[in-house]
């Protein structure tokens, strides 16, 4: 399992499965090997669910922005 926090508040906002975590890493743009943060917005979901993802996955993120704009999410595996 993945867990995502908020990288301002660091308030954890959900757990991922490896493969949703796999999903994200294919779709979105890594800085480096070691990158382990997405800036994620409406538009980003929006985007992934045009590319596939899961409803899970969608929920969680949309959750995670709770009304906001966008917001810097970090990833650690638990």
């Amino acid at each position: 399992m993945v867990e995502l926090f908020n990288e301002a508040t660091g308030t954890t906002v959900g757990t991922i499965t490896d493969e949703q975590l796999s999903f994200l890493m294919g779709e979105l743009e890594e800085e480096s090997l070691e990158d382990r943060d997405y800036y994620i917005s409406q538009q980003t979901i929006e985007m992934l669910e045009q590319d596939g993802a899961d409803a899970s996955l969608l929920t969680t993120l949309r959750q995670a922005l709770n009304g906001r704009e966008g917001a810097e999410l970090r990833w650690r595996r638990i």
